[in-house]
């Protein structure tokens, strides 16, 4: 009995400890399990929303790198300082200008927008910048601000909702054309007009009267020997007595070195020889025989945005905005009724150099708001096709130029071709052509010093001076950019090319042809303008250059203004 007492009590006590044992062990065990559950709901519930700030960030992060041009990218690695443009999102609606019919409406409209729209977008941006001592400089043609920066600089102005894009500012060398021997000039020797304003029949417009009375020409390029005889008669600052520099030249060049002209130079000065020698065929007559220009009637002024060759983004967007609205030597009292008519543009800003495609465009299509006849150079890049790839010449706003063989319809091998590819718009250009090669005009070396020069830059002051005839013939359409430029295309000899592209007209070898501003003006069997002015200049007309062309020229038919309206310029498309 004793023994089978104990047995129980041991198994009793088994029973009931083991029992409390396990209901401990299972107590421990949910416990754990409800531990191990919470933390597991915690987590999972935490995960949804870890990966979305961190998407967010991210995906922000890279909209605002999205915004910074390669170039500035490229220049700011390694803590480099760089320049580059804050260009802003909110940029002024220069639309209502169309509506405006003068020049002084179109001007002020333009200049009052733009600047409107810079004073009251930009005042965060400059005090962010301010606050920092960062080196900045405020633009209203373009709504940006020059900064001078590192990439911290650029991403945290990046990554600004006001901000649309960062983009840079690169040296830009220009391969400007090669002056030939300098001849100089003796007084009183034969009156000769040179061959390229002979082959696009200038003289028979002078014939008219109409030399460009009452338009101003403006040079934007190496600068201007302004007391060359044929340029010095014709510059706006001059009275013929005293000369006044005020409204009527900028230099964009602030910090050259070793520059003959210095920096900021107070007085029209040219550094190298191609802004004398542009200006020259657009308006340059000495008086004594030396008729190089298309209308020696026209005044000019002029702003220098290269630096013997060498140019940027900001000196190019300088000038422009200077053209807006021109001021007193220094600056200071901008005018805009004191801006050009037309404009002068033998220089390019490659995208191979850094140049963004997009860069200058607000630039120039303010111009043309403002009424303002860009004339631009298609560039030099030829014979291939779609070598037309650097602004201002890409901009359907620009009216781009060709190069003919001078005295032949044949393009020249040096001119650049279409379409335009480097910003997707397959845009045909060059829009027209003029004479281009062994174009005789000024040199900067002496007032009486002449020289040859071959390229798109010469053919692009033929096109300048045209429209100054235009304009002087047919004052209605004055400041009509479209209106204007397709009366010259229309009146042009088409030249056929399918080297590039349908034949056209237009085509992007000639565009719509060689310029013919006599009939253009309504010469060759249409109604004649009544003649408001009296010549300026005597020589006798002559016969156009029998054309010796590759491709086919296609005579201009005698047109009725009916006729000439039905045939219209193909529409751009859309700003991309």
């Amino acid at each position: 009995m004793k023994k089978k007492s104990a047995f129980h009590s041991v198994r009793r006590n088994f029973h009931q400890n083991g029992f409390f044992r396990l209901r401990v062990l299972s107590g421990v065990l949910l416990c754990f399990a409800g531990v191990t559950l919470m933390f597991a709901l915690g987590k999972a519930s935490a995960q949804p929303r870890t990966p979305a700030v961190q998407t967010k960030m991210l995906m922000g992060g890279l909209a605002a790198a999205n915004k910074i041009a390669p170039w500035v990218m490229e220049h700011t690695a390694n803590g480099q300082e760089t320049e580059f443009f804050v260009v802003l999102a909110d940029q002024a609606d220069l639309s209502g200008a169309a509506n405006l019919q003068t020049k002084a409406e179109k001007s002020r409209y333009v200049y009052n927008s733009l600047l409107n729209k810079s004073q009251t977008t930009q005042g965060p941006i400059l005090q962010w910048l301010r606050d920092r001592a960062i080196t900045h400089q405020s633009f209203y043609i373009v709504n940006a601000v020059l900064v001078k920066g590192t990439r911290q600089v650029a991403d945290a102005l990046a990554a600004r909702p006001d901000v649309a894009r960062i983009e840079g500012n690169p040296s830009i060398h220009n391969n400007l054309p090669q002056p030939g021997p300098v001849e100089i000039s003796q007084p009183q020797v034969p009156a000769t007009i040179e061959p390229g304003i002979t082959y696009t029949h200038a003289p028979q417009v002078w014939a008219l009267g109409f030399t460009g009375q009452n338009i101003v020409i403006a040079s934007a390029d190496t600068g201007v020997r302004w007391t060359h005889n044929a340029l010095k008669p014709h510059y706006r600052g001059w009275d013929g007595m005293t000369a006044d520099h005020d409204y009527n030249w900028h230099d964009s060049i602030h910090d050259s070195v070793s520059n003959p002209c210095g920096n900021d130079s107070p007085f029209p000065c040219d550094d190298f020889f191609h802004g004398s020698h542009t200006t020259g065929t657009a308006i340059g007559d000495d008086g004594m025989g030396n008729q190089i220009g298309m209308a020696p009637g026209a005044k000019w002024i002029g702003c220098r945005n290269m630096d013997q060759g060498n140019g940027t983004p900001t000196r190019y967007i300088e000038c422009m905005q200077w053209f807006l609205a021109p001021t007193r030597i220094g600056g200071g009292d901008p005018d805009p009724t004191k801006a050009p008519d037309i404009t002068i543009n033998s220089w390019s800003c490659p995208t191979s150099e850094g140049c963004s495609a997009d860069t200058l465009q607000a630039a120039v299509e303010a111009q043309a708001a403002a009424g303002i006849m860009m004339v631009a150079a298609a560039q030099n890049s030829g014979p291939s096709c779609s070598t037309v790839t650097d602004p201002p010449g890409i901009y359907a706003a620009a009216y781009s130029i060709g190069a003919l063989t001078t005295g032949t319809d044949t393009i020249a091998g040096f001119s650049s071709r279409g379409p335009i590819t480097v910003d997707q718009s397959n845009r045909i250009k060059p829009d027209i052509s003029a004479p281009g090669t062994g174009t005789r005009s000024c040199s900067n070396t002496a007032d009486n010093a002449y020289t040859t020069a071959s390229g798109t830059s010469m053919a692009t002051p033929h096109i300048s001076g045209a429209m100054a005839l235009f304009w002087c013939a047919l004052p209605s359409m004055r400041h009509q950019i479209t209106a204007s430029r397709d009366a010259l295309d229309n009146a042009a000899v088409h030249i056929a090319s399918t080297l590039c592209g349908d034949a056209g007209p237009p085509n992007n070898v000639y565009g719509w042809g060689r310029v013919d501003i006599f009939a253009a003006v309504g010469g060759g069997g249409t109604p004649t303008p009544t003649p408001t002015a009296t010549p300026t200049a005597t020589a006798t007309a002559t016969a156009s250059p029998t054309a010796t062309a590759s491709d086919t020229p296609t005579p201009r038919p005698t047109p009725t203004p009916r006729q000439e309206h039905a045939r219209p310029r193909p529409t751009p498309p859309p700003r991309p």
